[in-house]
């Protein structure tokens, strides 16, 4: 068996199905909640808007619209008289009463909003690496500062050049501690499941090493030794873009750039600042790769010797919600591009890691537990090998997920038929 271990990914051959079937859900849990389907899309260009957020209003139920623009949201019977309100950076909020909606796909459109600073904006904040600072000095006061636990949903793919091999889903409880403690999170695994076509993956299979933690520490101002710290904020040049909007409320753009690349890469990205409060409501940013060989050494610890593993791409992203006055992380997803060659093969093979991670609920934790010890999940965690089975089409329940967006379902609908067949 070979074995390419990466820091934080690890490639490995697998040679085998692992087939569980998964517990169903009480039908009371169905009962008790009411899903609704919808398409988001921009009211200009009729294009699908991803990662727009969809929350039930004056509560913490939230979900997440997927690349397609499509969203699923489970309510409690109890709240269908509700409102849900929509939210995406540089376009309008929009509210939509509940009652309006229907029980099949309901197409819902955001129009876009172009913010001008006024003129105090523009002089107060001529310096971007001193508004950078600013952020994270205010972080005691913009920024969740009780412990709390959240529901979230986890979900990890694997494509093989552009097919889908491989897909993992778990529904996990984060035990947030405040922004301002140097206390680590805990994450308990609560409900997983996962299905894999080995033999669409070659010679090897990738595994992401830190599966939901990996998508944690993009929260950079919990984690900002990942980035950002006192002392590598110089690190950057910042310049200023053209500002946007969330929740209608003007929001400052900086753009970050590593001064030095070190040889093998630097980092870039952009950051989204709420120009009243200064707090970070969004980043994204990448690793840009200058010298593949050299840059390997950052993600790979150990391979064969007849196997190269070099990282061709990489996306970060991160987004705030805010609550009285808080904010706290609400949603990331990452995606990393390795070409892997082996010795004595004609063609290199290309396989491309996607993390995304949503809290769809959340309540102070006023008691102050972690969880329960034998559930919590590992920094080191490789949420391929702890996780089974793929079946059952209520698995969820009343929890909120992430809809697939329509390539990876029917992948995972082609892996089921298979593997059906094979019981048969």
């Amino acid at each position: 068996m070979k074995t390419i271990i990466l820091k934080r990914l690890s490639v490995a051959v697998l040679l085998c199905f692992l087939i569980v079937l998964a517990p169903t859900v009480t039908a009371q849990a169905l009962k008790n909640h009411v899903e609704f389907k919808g398409k988001i899309t921009d009211g200009n260009t009729q294009d699908p808007l991803e990662a727009v957020s969809i929350n039930l209003k004056y509560t913490n139920i939230n979900t997440i619209s997927n690349v397609d623009g499509n969203f699923v949201l489970k309510v409690p019977e109890s709240a269908t008289d509700g409102t849900l309100v929509l939210t995406l950076l540089g376009y309008q909020p929009k509210e939509v009463a509940i009652k309006t909606l229907s029980n099949k796909q309901n197409m819902i459109t955001l129009n876009p909003k172009i913010t001008q600073l006024s003129e105090v904006n523009i002089a107060t904040y001529i310096n971007a690496e001193a508004l950078v600072k600013k952020v994270f000095e205010k972080k005691a006061q913009n920024n969740l500062n009780d412990p709390a636990v959240m529901t979230a949903f986890y979900r990890e793919t694997i494509k093989r050049r552009n097919r889908n091999v491989s897909l993992t889903e778990a529904v996990v409880n984060l035990y947030r501690q405040p922004y301002m403690s140097n206390s680590k999170d805990v994450i308990e695994l609560h409900k997983a499941r996962k299905s894999t076509d080995y033999r669409r993956l070659d010679t090897v299979a990738f595994k992401l090493q830190g599966g939901p933690f990996a998508a944690l520490y993009l929260d950079v101002m919990k984690y900002p030794e990942y980035l950002f710290t006192n002392e590598t904020i110089a690190n950057y040049n910042y310049n200023f873009e053209p500002p946007s909007t969330i929740n209608s409320k003007p929001v400052l753009v900086v753009l970050f750039i590593q001064k030095e690349t070190y040889g093998d890469a630097y980092y870039k990205g952009k950051l989204f600042i709420d120009a009243d409060t200064l707090a970070l409501t969004s980043a994204s940013y990448s690793l840009v790769i200058v010298d593949k060989k050299e840059a390997s050494k950052l993600f790979v610890k150990k391979k064969p010797n007849d196997i190269n593993v070099y990282p061709l791409e990489t996306f970060y992203h991160v987004d705030y919600r805010e609550k009285d006055g808080k904010w706290y992380y609400g949603y990331s997803n990452m995606q990393l591009t390795f070409k892997v060659d082996q010795r004595g093969k004609l063609f290199n093979t290309t396989y491309t890691l996607a993390t995304e991670m949503a809290v769809t609920d959340w309540e102070n934790n006023t008691s102050g537990t972690k969880g329960q010890i034998e559930k919590r999940l590992k920094p080191t965690v490789v949420m391929s090998d702890a996780v089974s089975g793929f079946s059952d089409p209520d698995f969820w329940g009343p929890y909120n997920v992430i809809e697939p967006e329509e390539s990876i379902e029917s992948a995972i609908n082609k892996i089921q038929r298979k593997l059906d067949r094979n019981k048969g």
